[in-house]
């Protein structure tokens, strides 16, 4: 349960919600969950440092939905989007010891420059995951790899209270509820629509291509992209 007192700005709301982020229900086997909030304090203090560095107001901001966050970047940084690289080139802001490099960060944060910066773009956007806490499993090495909560039913299923109930205090943050973006235009897309068609969070739901599928599929095209983003992210052309 979360409890925040009258008046917080917005960057004392995330960095409540995240400190109190927690998923309790047992996982098929071979599969863990990723909290750095929890697991790490460099990423708690990392995080909460950047959030009062673009969130220190009490601004309305329109929401942005990823999957889930993934082993190198939100799952070092606490931060959607936002590998150690980023974290400290862009932002100013460094996490010792580790270093960490995410494909999809270099999309979103090159289009965060064109937007206008991190200030700019900040102040507009609070970026999170239809499931803010990641997954991974152990692959067929031995080594950890990255689960999106949609690609087996059965996490499906374990996930959805925690999906509800966390985007459900996200929206209290002080999130424009007239349109919600969702990056992943696929099976992501698709599960938060029917949510939302259930629930009635947004008026309506945008799909954009997730950064991930850009940058390993169409790297070529990334500036094409790039423009999509602005067109439907900072002219709102999303017709």
């Amino acid at each position: 349960m979360y409890f925040e007192r009258h008046n917080m700005t917005f960057a004392e709301k995330i960095i409540s919600f995240n400190r109190n982020l927690y998923f309790d229900n047992p996982l098929p086997k071979g599969i863990r969950v990723m909290n750095p909030y929890a697991e790490n304090p460099e990423a708690m203090e990392a995080s909460t440092r950047f959030y009062q560095k673009y969130y220190a107001d009490d601004l309305p901001r329109k929401l942005i939905l990823g999957i889930n966050p993934g082993r190198f970047g939100a799952g070092v940084t606490g931060i959607p989007f936002t590998d150690t690289k980023r974290l400290k080139e862009v932002c100013g802001i460094r996490i010792n010891n580790v270093s960490t490099y995410e494909t999809s960060s270099v999309f979103v944060y090159e289009f965060i420059e064109a937007y206008g910066g991190p200030e700019a773009f900040y102040r507009d956007y609070y970026i999170s995951a239809v499931c803010p806490l990641g997954f991974v499993r152990t692959g067929k090495n031995g080594k950890e790899v990255n689960l999106n909560y949609y690609e087996i039913p059965e996490l499906i299923a374990l996930s959805k209270d925690f999906i509800i109930r966390s985007l459900e205090h996200q929206l209290a943050f002080g999130i424009d509820r007239e349109c919600c973006f969702c990056f992943g235009n696929n099976k992501n897309y698709r599960y938060l629509s029917e949510l939302n068609r259930k629930k009635g969070y947004f008026n309506q739901i945008v799909p954009l291509e997730h950064p991930r599928f850009i940058m390993q599929y169409r790297s070529k095209q990334k500036d094409r992209y790039i423009d999509k983003y602005l067109q439907v992210l900072k002219y709102e052309n999303i017709s």
